[in-house]
């Protein structure tokens, strides 16, 4: 049996999410960002996956969670250092 696609409840405006994670200057409010524009991005690749999307989409979304989670990595290595 086929399990249906269920659409995602977060967000999905992830460019938006995206832009205001990175420009965020609010140090206490960037890992809450980035953790938001991730699980946008997230949830776009699954809607993505079942009903199809543009392959320059799909590439902005990777880049887009590759940066957010380098960007999340040198937060963290700030902090512990």
């Amino acid at each position: 049996m086929e399990t249906p696609y269920l659409p995602c409840s977060i967000p999905t405006d992830w460019k938006a999410l995206y832009r205001a994670a990175i420009f965020e200057t609010n140090s206490s409010l960037i890992p809450q960002k980035v953790s938001k524009a991730e699980a946008a991005a997230l949830a776009r690749q699954r809607e993505i996956f079942y009903q199809g999307g543009s392959q320059d989409e799909k590439e902005c979304l990777e880049d887009a969670l590759y940066a957010l989670r380098a960007f999340r990595t040198a937060l963290q290595n700030a902090e512990a250092a």
